[in-house]
């Protein structure tokens, strides 16, 4: 690992009093040159007391929801090197120095922290499930994906954190993360790290129904949004099929009779067919902004070094 490197340790919070002392002494140990941040999301409880007294640098961020505060976190810090996790201590904190000597070593932009459940309770099914649908959709769309998608244990390359256009509000911007490198082509790796239970007294801000649900808006939005061609296009394929099943009676009806009896049929296959061909225009002029949107992106990543190498210039 280059001891040059500045690396900051970034702990979104919201009510974690019960595992945040130990989360931020677990990566101090694995870490000690490192700066931690606690970021605290209007929690309710003691968390902000808990990580001051750790030793940790504790900021505030008003606005409620997981991107919001890693969208403050990626802003507000200055380093070359940001390992994200979250400060409920279950991600292993000694996994910390392989994941950014890997990153640096090999000039990596992200470097992701594929859960090993080290227990049945702390990586439910129902995650398990989304996870898997998430990663089949991705390597449908991108080509290529990654083994664990809501991972929330992962390091980043100063160009990637300061060239990430944060979106999301909740606890989909672990998506938006995967979705941002994919869609650059960055050079990124894995590791597998143990995932632990949470301690006593630690409760889960998740709902596996609830953000089951938010899964399956991710992966419509994520269609729409990075393939507006092939999701429009389909729209417009639906329309156009529907169409062509009411039409087929009234040119039967024609060819023998000369007369169009259901003309209030007629107006309605005429208006989906006009639909089907503007879905498909939409799909392909909105197919050109979102790569023109891609390039801008490039752009701004490749405004700065890849990781390790100022180091080597010096």
């Amino acid at each position: 690992m280059n001891a040059s490197a500045r690396i900051a340790v970034l702990l979104p919070c919201y009510n974690e009093e019960a595992a945040i002392a130990q989360t931020v002494a677990a990566f101090r140990a694995a870490l000690p040159d490192a700066a931690i941040y606690v970021y605290d999301n209007n929690s309710g409880d003691r968390t902000r007391e808990r990580a001051a007294a750790a030793g940790a640098i504790v900021r505030t961020e008003r606005i409620q929801g997981k991107g919001a505060v890693v969208r403050r976190m990626f802003a507000d810090v200055d380093a070359d090197v940001y390992v994200m996790a979250d400060g409920d201590a279950t991600y292993d904190a000694s996994a910390a120095p392989a994941l950014v000597a890997r990153m640096l070593d090999e000039q990596l932009d992200m470097v992701v922290g594929c859960r090993v459940g080290e227990a049945a309770a702390a990586y439910r099914r129902g995650h398990r499930l989304g996870n898997a649908l998430l990663t089949g959709m991705l390597t449908r769309l991108f080509g290529r994906s990654f083994t664990d998608i809501l991972t929330g244990y992962r390091v980043f390359s100063r160009r990637f954190v300061k060239s990430f256009p944060v979106l999301s509000v909740g606890f989909e911007i672990e998506t938006e993360i995967s979705v941002h490198a994919l869609e650059l082509k960055m050079p990124v790796g894995e590791i597998d790290t143990p995932y632990f239970a949470r301690p006593e007294g630690s409760v889960s801000k998740l709902s596996t129904y609830r953000d089951g649900g938010r899964i399956v808006g991710t992966i419509a939005t994520l269609y729409r949004i990075e393939r507006p061609l092939w999701f429009f296009g389909a729209v417009g394929g639906l329309l156009a099929l529907l169409a062509v099943v009411l039409a087929v009676p009234l040119v039967v009806t024609y060819m023998h009779t000369g007369l169009v009896p259901r003309f209030p049929t007629a107006i309605l296959t005429t208006g989906l067919i006009i639909l089907a061909a503007l879905c498909f225009f939409a799909g392909l002029i909105l197919d050109t902004v979102v790569r023109g949107r891609r390039e801008v992106r490039r752009l701004a990543y490749l405004q700065l070094p890849a990781p390790g190498r100022v180091s080597e210039g010096a």
